[in-house]
């Protein structure tokens, strides 16, 4: 049985459910088809503050400011001798309610995402696997998919939209993924319970501790007393010893006195979790009839928490790129092309600054006292307002750090040709 739609939407995370909430409210017939059973678990907790921008699309500020996720107010940097920086207020430079993000159970604001999605007139499908998209002249017209009984069942649209996540599920099966060798790392992490919180309003700060050989921790404040905490780094340096990662990740532990002091009073529980190759970009971010979005598209290093706003964005991107593209009747790769390049754009400001990151010789301390006039566009980058002129900030960062060059890839099929 073939079912008709405008769009398909083949997964039903960050980006697909914002991409299917826009394309619905515009009435648009969206199926989005989703391989797992939510609630389902997802790492990447923290949210910056741009966030707050596609959530208010969506209309889900509300149900966040009713939640009963942390507050985020701010992040800082614990030198590996367990010296705390001053926080970054975010209050303190965007003066609007988006400076009060959240820390999120991926889990519940995943959830949400469909359910509004759903609210919204999307038609959501789960525990249904998409196997092969359907080719025909050029074009990608819709997809096969089986439901977990074992069902075939194939679904057509003028236009697909791939927000697949890590599996990247087009990049996969044409070959496109593109990794970032220097931004190549891994993490080990898990939860603890009972740990300690700062107090007042850094209780829900994100936390970046570093350890030896730019290494670093995350903390992160969840709801129920539960703490998020894991190790990022090279897996040279991770790996040197043992690959168990309970022995590694104690073994980081004592690497930071602020950690190991703010755990020292809690008690882990669950598993210890393993990932890796951690930066990706996609050759392209589109084909004729074909659309990449979230992390299907590209991935960037998690130390700033960009994941989730770069999904949210590219969702709601996407949406209206495809909206006005079938209203044109033209669902070709060079329609995509300011989707691209505004996503391209975006991704690299946060690359560059992750980059001077890992640079030894970088250090915010010393760059703000040279250059406190910057701080505010170092501190948009920070928050997720990415799509301005950064050039000023990289020309200056390039005194302190290796500033990469622009990636090539990323645009349509049709326009890299």
């Amino acid at each position: 049985m073939t079912e008709n739609y405008d769009a398909i939407v083949i997964g039903c995370g960050p980006a697909g459910a914002t991409a299917s909430a826009v394309l619905a409210e515009k009435g648009r017939r969206v199926v989005a088809l989703e391989r797992e059973k939510f609630p389902r678990y997802h790492i990447g907790e923290s949210l910056i503050p741009y966030t707050y921008f596609p959530l208010q699309r969506i209309g889900l500020i509300e149900k966040m400011k009713a939640s009963h996720f942390p507050k985020k107010y701010s992040v800082q940097f614990v030198s590996s001798d367990g010296r705390a920086s001053h926080p970054f207020y975010f209050f303190k430079h965007l003066e609007h309610e988006a400076a009060c993000t959240w820390q999120v159970l991926r889990s519940e604001f995943d959830q949400t995402l469909m359910d509004n999605a759903r609210s919204r007139g999307a038609e959501v499908i789960e525990e249904i696997t998409v196997r092969e998209t359907i080719q025909e002249d050029g074009y990608v017209r819709g997809v096969r998919a089986v439901t977990r009984d074992g069902r075939a069942r194939e679904f057509r649209a003028p236009v697909t939209l791939d927000a697949t996540g890590r599996d990247a599920f087009t990049v996969t099966r044409n070959g496109w993924k593109v990794r970032d060798p220097y931004l190549n790392k891994i993490a080990v992490w898990t939860y603890y319970r009972g740990a300690v919180r700062d107090p007042g309003i850094d209780e829900g700060a994100t936390t970046v501790a570093y350890v030896p050989e730019k290494g670093w921790f995350w903390y992160i404040p969840l709801p129920d007393d539960v703490v998020s905490v894991g190790i990022v780094a090279e897996k040279k340096y991770l790996y040197r010893d043992t690959r168990d990662p309970v022995e590694i990740f104690h073994r980081e532990v004592k690497n930071n006195r602020w950690i190991e002091q703010h755990l020292a009073a809690g008690r882990q529980f669950g598993p210890y979790r393993v990932t890796g190759e951690y930066s990706y970009r996609s050759r392209h971010c589109a084909a004729n009839g074909l659309v990449l979005i979230g992390d299907a598209f590209a991935f960037l290093d998690p130390v700033f928490s960009s994941g989730v706003f770069i999904a949210l964005r590219s969702g709601e991107l996407a949406a209206d790129a495809v909206d006005a593209a079938l209203a044109d009747g033209d669902v070709s790769a060079a329609r995509f092309t300011a989707y691209g390049a505004e996503m391209c754009r975006g991704i690299e400001a946060m690359r560059r600054l992750v980059y001077s990151f890992y640079d030894h010789a970088f250090s915010f301390r010393r760059f703000v006292d040279k250059y406190p006039e910057l701080t505010g566009d170092l501190t948009d980058c920070l928050i997720g307002n990415l799509f301005i002129d950064f050039e000023p900030l990289f020309k200056a960062v390039g005194e302190f750090a290796a500033v990469p060059p622009p990636l090539s890839h990323g645009l349509p099929q049709v326009e890299a040709r």
